[in-house]
């Protein structure tokens, strides 16, 4: 079912992937309890349908949520708390909440430094969303000195490992 519903979402068929993922939402909450992986992973999805229908609020609160479901559960530095964070920080992006996307997309890209390292393809997403967005965002100088900033950091990271080798 919750592939059908993931399928429907794919084709903008959001009524249809949205009555199917509140019942594999419900199941799963009653099944495997609120905190189970797969329960997350169903608040997620349907978050994605209600922000894609434009219910920002719905899909916010839902974010919310499972961002901190997985910080008390699995840790604030665990890759699927990331994956939430991230998420929740292009969600205040894309509402212009500046302050707030700004915080969380430095937080998502500092922790998956750390977390995962600078070479993950997921870590290296982080950098640029966040180089995006302060390009958008800052004056060109200051813009231009946060991003050096950002790719030095980065390169004298990945020198440090190369040493290592």
């Amino acid at each position: 079912m919750a592939n059908l519903a993931s399928t429907f979402r794919d084709q903008g068929r959001w009524k249809e992937a949205e009555v199917l993922e509140i019942v594999v939402l419900e199941v799963c909450k009653r099944m495997l309890g609120t905190e189970h992986p797969h329960t997350l992973t169903s608040m997620a999805n349907l978050a994605s349908t209600f922000r894609n229908q434009g219910r920002w609020r719905e899909a916010e609160e839902l974010e919310i949520e499972v961002l901190e479901v997985r910080k008390r559960v699995l840790g604030e530095e665990h890759p699927d708390t990331l994956k939430s964070l991230h998420s929740l920080a292009l969600r205040y992006q894309s509402q212009q909440r500046w302050d707030e996307a700004e915080d969380l997309l430095t937080k998502a890209m500092e922790l998956s430094r750390k977390v995962i390292g600078p070479d993950h393809p997921d870590t290296r997403s982080r950098i640029s969303h966040l180089s995006d967005y302060l390009e958008g965002r800052t004056q060109p100088y200051a813009r231009l000195r946060k991003r050096k900033h950002i790719h030095s950091k980065q390169l004298s990271m990945a020198r440090k490992r190369q040493k290592n080798t």
